[in-house]
């Protein structure tokens, strides 16, 4: 993804529509999981999505936006 507004933060109505996206995508896209690498590629964010929670973790501590 390339954009100009990569150094902005989020917008309300932006995370919103992040929100929404992310919700879709999992309901829709997501099989067992997928990994990716986001963010300022000198100090990148490693992402995993995934059906269930990480070893050790209590599901409890996962909150639905």
């Amino acid at each position: 993804m390339r954009n100009e507004t990569l150094n902005e933060a989020l917008s309300g109505e932006e995370s919103e529509a992040f929100v929404q996206y992310l919700h879709r995508f999992c309901k829709h896209d997501l099989d067992l999981f997928t990994t990716m690498e986001a963010g300022d590629p000198d100090y990148p964010a490693s992402v995993t999505l995934t059906r269930e929670p990480m070893v050790g973790i209590d599901r409890a501590a996962y909150r639905r936006p």
